[in-house]
This record gives structure tokens, sequence and C-alpha cells, in this order.
């Protein structure tokens, strides 16, 4: 880890608290924020910790224009002992050293990265919620600067992290969810970004998600760009299907995103012997599967929701009902034993937790 030192600026005039129980997703800041700079020939300097304010950019600052930007998001959860407690840090900064390195961004020092939220969230740790089902999400986003009208890397970038005590991403909480199945749009192909956490791929993702909301749907169900009949992504998260006894997940195919809570289910399941498998699976195996009455479980995984049963699947204009629209007893075990070790209620025996004090 290189030698940095964090300034630190408390902020004089702190904000009102939100009522935990009140909380919505990604609606509340916390008093400080996170920055330190990139220029070109110096490389990354002046670590600080301020208060939590707006953004001073140029217009011509080309994250506007050419959206070179790349972001991670990860939780920190407070113990009925007052630890607080991360999970698996350093999977997050090595996704975004992977996402940096596709959008021509200088790496990070994930070690500093690290100990800098660790600060950060020291310096705010008032605003952990500790209601159930509440935690601190933890935002770290790197963006260009440089004031320039040009289609090439950036020589100026910002490297920031803020935070945001949050309820359940998903109004439904725990339980099951409605997903459509996209058709017309795509999210990523290979050779693109979609194996990067970068805005563009989710500006890219709003039109289906908004035409499937007008219909009644949470998110959608996303297939490949090139033979639109494999199933990737539903909506921000990898996806999961239960299907006779087995488990199985799309294969990270150079357009998925490798999540770190689905790297996580991964190995609870091997843990307990339950059979998964990572392979290319058709919508219309899940299809089939739905009809002869196999098709037992399907649920996303990730960091906002950890995990979110899919209760209805629409597709060729026919709603597939999945496990009477119940969480199935498989979600609600993954649920409960990974967000068991998050808040620490439960024995990390996977070195997962990263303790901040």
């Amino acid at each position: 880890m290189k030698d940095y030192t964090i300034d630190i600026t408390l902020s004089e005039a702190r904000k009102e608290k939100p009522v935990a129980e009140q909380l919505q997703f990604g609606k509340t800041f916390t008093d400080h924020m996170f920055i330190m700079d990139y220029t070109e020939g110096k490389g990354w300097h002046d670590p600080r910790i301020v208060p939590y304010q707006p953004l001073i950019l140029d217009p011509a600052a080309m994250v506007f224009h050419y959206g070179q930007s790349v972001f991670e998001g990860l939780k920190a959860y407070l113990t009925k002992d007052e630890a607080i407690l991360l999970f698996r840090p350093d999977k997050n900064m090595e996704r975004l050293n992977r996402s940096n390195d596709r959008l021509c961004i200088p790496r990070i020092d994930e070690e500093f990265a690290i100990e800098a939220l660790k600060q950060l969230i020291s310096v705010d740790r008032d605003w952990i919620p500790t209601a159930e089902g509440t935690s601190l999400y933890i935002r770290p986003f790197v963006i260009s600067t440089e004031p320039f009208l040009g289609v090439a890397p950036s020589s100026r970038y910002q490297f920031i992290i803020i935070l945001s005590p949050v309820g359940s991403y998903y109004k439904e909480g725990i339980h099951p969810v409605k997903i459509a199945v996209e058709s017309e749009f795509v999210r990523a192909v290979l050779g693109g970004t979609g194996t990067a956490k970068t805005g563009g791929n989710y500006a890219a993702s709003l039109k289906a998600q908004q035409v499937s909301n007008l219909k009644g749907y949470s998110q959608v169900l996303w297939l490949d760009g090139v033979e639109r009949k494999y199933i990737e992504e539903v909506g921000s998260m990898n996806i999961f299907f239960k299907i006779n006894g087995e488990v199985i997940t799309p294969s990270l195919n150079g357009s998925i995103l490798e999540g770190v809570t689905r790297n996580s289910i991964i190995s609870l399941l091997k843990h307990w012997d339950i059979p998964i498998v990572e392979r290319r699976i058709s919508i219309d195996e899940v299809y089939e599967a739905y009809k002869e009455g196999v098709l037992e479980e399907a649920f996303g995984t990730g960091t906002a929701a950890v995990i979110s049963p899919i209760g209805e699947l629409f597709m060729k204009e026919e709603k597939l009902i999945i496990n009477n629209s119940q969480t199935g007893e498989l979600s609600k075990k993954l649920y409960d034993t990974l967000t068991g070790i998050q808040t620490g209620k439960d024995i990390d025996s996977f070195g997962w937790v990263v303790k901040v004090n």
C-alpha cells in the first residue's frame, strides 16, 4: 500500500438523520465524502475527507461527453457489539480496477482505497442504521474531469466515495418480484463493456426497464445480444435458476458482470453440497422446465438486494408463476445465511468479513 496521508475536514453543519424504518434506497447521504485526484505525470494525489458537497466541474469535463466513469457498490453493517463490518471489500476494489482497465482509467491502490473507505466510515459511523434489513451503502466511483472535447482518455480524474444509509432495494424486500423477459433491447455483447461496472451500461438499460415498469414488472430479464436466446442478467443482478434439484447460473462469457454476491452464493452452494453449474442457459430451457414442473426457484443476486426471489416471469405473452409466487426454501436460506455473515450474526467460516474498527 502506498504511503498516503488522508487530510480530514469535519463538517460544521451536520444533517438530520432519517428514521431508519423509513429509509429508501439511495435517497439520503451522510455528512462527509472522500475525494482523491489524479493528474497525468503526477499520479493519484491529495486524498481527503471533506464535508459532503456538490462537485465543481468544467462544462467540458470529459465525463459529461464521453462517459468515462466507473463505480462500485458495497455495504457496511453495525453489529450488536457496535463493531463495523464490511463484506469482501477486496473483491469490490479488484473489480473497480478491472473496470478502470476497460475504460482506460488509471488503476487505484486497492489496499489504500479500502483504508480510505474505512476512515470515511469511521468519521460517519453514527449514520449506520441498525433496523432490520438496513445498512450503510458505500458508493466508490471514478470520473474523468479533464475539460477537453476530444475522444481520448482523460488526463485528469477524481476518485470519490460517498455513503448512504439504506433500506431494502426493492419495496417487495425478500418477497418475490415480477420480471419481464426483454426481447427488443440488449444489455451488452462480447467485446463491449458488459464486464465493467460503468454508467453507460445502466443508461442503456433504462428504456427496457421503463417499459417493463409500466406493465407492472420490477425489472427485465436480459438475453444475449447476438442470438437473443441465452440468459445473461436480471436487471442489474446476476441470476440463478433451481431446476430439478440443480442450481444453474449463466457462465461468465465476456458480457456478464462478475458479481461479488454471485461469487459468494456459488461458494455457499458448494459448501452445502448443492449441485451448482455455471453454463449457458437459454430462455427456452427455462420455459420447458416450467412446463414440465421442474422449475423450482429463480432469484437474482447483487449487493443492493442481496437475494431477490422471482415469483413471475412474463414471456411469450404468458405469465410463468414460479413456486406459487412464494419465496423458495433455498432463496430464503441463502438470504438468511449471507446477511447473517454480513451483519456478524452468524459465523464467517469463509473469511469474508472485514472489521473497520
